[in-house]
């Protein structure tokens, strides 16, 4: 038997990131010391309070049976209290909140819950791959929303033509945004939940770096928005801001009958996520509640170190004001791809070419701030020579 794989398997996730994880193969086997900034996984644990609940949860005899698709009722009830505290938005627990396996686990079967083939949705270009990913999987037909710097990475919903907003199921959105790092302010979703109303669109938000600000910036949930949640439903991680990533735990909030269809979905494909690590989920949400103290503070402190020493050696970036990343313009004269792999091979450094995240990306690379502070400034030395190599930023 000959067997190839789906024809929707060849369409699914970016071959950039194939690409990149075999350049860096091949510079590592060269005995290189490659210092890498591409993916945006945590670098740290998790507090040592969040450690102890999981190593004592994993101890009790109970946890190990089958979980509920849906989640626990106390980790949906610690997410309803932590809403409320970070966002003064109410959840019922019951009907508005379901468990996730990660984030991504949401995102790539949402679209299963709520769309049938043939149906449209709007999604951002440049996107967090799985947006479109989870639309081949649904077999729906994207709409892509260009992202440019000249509308602060903000979709210019006038631009949408008016067939394609009446005939979407829904709107995906990120803010702060992976990879851009961009940021909408509140005036941005009272306008998004008018449209939604006009077109009866769905909107999907996904807050994953909600607590990931800087420079005093507080991202605010679409759901505080006055009659958001007829609307909107918002996808939220510990995987990034509770440095929580290897645990898997995430959940969806908001519209009744969104969470209702995901929930029925989740029932059919999965047993939910283990009991132990939503006890430790419980507790990171509850010390949250307690301290007020995020990781934003160390990404901050990243972000300078890494947009500053760039700037002295040439290459100016704009200060993002949210995530763990940089969306970094590139030198004139290379291509996305281009300088990436020549950054990786001449000065082993790991970032993400833009056009990874779609065609508006090209013209930029990602730069992941998951490295302690010394490593990022070696990182920054080496991309510094680098340019002076090059003749960048050299007057």
């Amino acid at each position: 038997m000959k067997l190839n794989g789906s024809k929707r398997l060849s369409r699914l996730g970016s071959a950039i990131f194939s690409e990149v994880a075999l350049w860096k193969e091949e510079v590592k086997r060269q005995g290189v010391d490659v210092i890498d900034l591409g993916i945006g996984s945590p670098d740290r644990p998790p507090s040592d309070k969040v450690m102890e609940v999981l190593r004592t949860a994993v101890s009790k005899p109970d946890v190990y049976g089958y979980p509920t698709s849906e989640g626990s009722p106390a980790f949906r009830a610690a997410v309803a209290d932590w809403y409320l505290h970070r966002f003064q938005v109410e959840l019922d627990p019951e009907t508005e909140i379901v468990t996730l396996m990660g984030s991504q686990d949401g995102l790539s079967h949402l679209a299963l819950a709520v769309t049938d083939p043939g149906d449209t949705a709007l999604v951002p270009d440049p996107g967090y791959p799985i947006y479109a990913a989870s639309l081949v999987l649904a077999g729906v037909e994207p709409y892509f929303m260009p992202l440019r710097a000249d509308n602060d990475f903000l979709p210019r919903l006038e631009d949408i033509p008016q067939e394609v907003a009446r005939k979407a199921k829904f709107m995906l959105l990120n803010y702060p945004s992976n990879p851009l790092s961009a940021i909408a302010p509140k005036s941005f979703f009272e306008q998004l939940v008018r449209y939604a109303k006009e077109h009866e669109l769905l909107i999907v938000h996904d807050l994953a770096y909600s607590e990931m600000a800087f420079d005093g910036f507080r991202p605010p949930s679409i759901l505080e928005i006055e009659g958001a949640k007829e609307i909107a439903v918002e996808f939220h991680s510990l995987s990034k801001s509770f440095n929580m990533a290897g645990c898997r735990i995430a959940f969806m909030v908001g519209q009744q009958d969104a969470v209702r269809a995901l929930k029925t979905l989740k029932s059919n494909i999965d047993y939910g996520v283990f009991l132990a690590v939503q006890e430790a989920g419980i507790a990171a949400l509850k010390e949250d509640m307690e301290t007020n103290q995020t990781v934003a503070h160390v990404y901050e402190k990243r972000r300078d170190a890494v947009v500053e020493g760039l700037k002295a050696a040439g290459w100016e970036i704009p200060k993002p004001q949210a995530t763990m990343f940089i969306w970094a313009p590139i030198p004139k004269g290379w291509t996305s791809r281009q300088i990436s792999r020549e950054m990786l091979f001449q000065a082993g450094v790991v970032v993400i070419p833009g056009d990874a995240f779609g065609a508006e990306g090209e013209g930029y690379v990602r730069i992941a701030l998951v490295q302690e502070e010394d490593r990022l400034l070696e990182a920054v030395e080496r991309i510094g020579r680098f340019l002076k190599q090059h003749g960048i930023g050299q007057s």
